[in-house]
This record gives C-alpha cells, structure tokens and sequence, in this order.
C-alpha cells in the first residue's frame, strides 16, 4: 500500500448510507490469504457487505470466492487498494468516481 494515502476507517461504517431495508452489515478485513474463502463467502450470504483491504494478487487472493458471489447476483468491484463485495440486492453506485 502507498505510503502518501493514510485512510482511517474506523468509523467508516458509520459513515457509509444504507437503506432502511438493509438487514446485514459492513464487515471491514483484509483480503489477503490468511481468511478461509468459504468464511468471506458465509459474511455475502449472511447478506454483509465486505470491504477489504487487498493485500497481494487481488485475482489470487478472490479467485475462491468470487465466482460463486457473482453466480449468485451479488458486486464485487475493485476501488483503489480495496475490494466491495455486496450481497444480491445490494448495489453498488460508482457513479461519483
């Protein structure tokens, strides 16, 4: 991770507009090895939206997961050092980027 971008996101959850039909959770990690796929894939299906800190080869690190969240209609899109995974139902607006 680049030394010049400092990010604090600790109250990052607090911080992010979610609909009043949302039932799950931001869950904040980092993407890079160390947590079983099938436990980031239990955190979409439980309807959680991840945001990870991808910390090596974004395509190794959610080769395990990714597919499956996508054949089940959920996001994931790739933003600066970060990886946003959504659950079906869920969107993901980038239009401001």
């Amino acid at each position: 991770m680049s030394d010049g971008f400092n990010l604090d996101l600790r109250n990052a959850e607090e911080e992010i507009d979610v609909p009043e039909s949302f039932d799950g959770s931001v869950v904040l990690g980092v993407l890079d090895g160390t947590t079983p796929d099938g436990d980031w894939l239990d955190e979409v299906h439980d309807g959680n939206v991840l945001l990870l800190a991808v910390d090596g080869d974004l395509n190794d690190l959610a080769a395990g997961f990714a597919g499956n969240v996508k054949d089940a209609g959920g996001t994931l899109m790739h933003f600066r050092e970060f990886l946003v995974v959504a659950p079906p139902g869920v969107g993901v607006d980038a239009d401001r980027l």
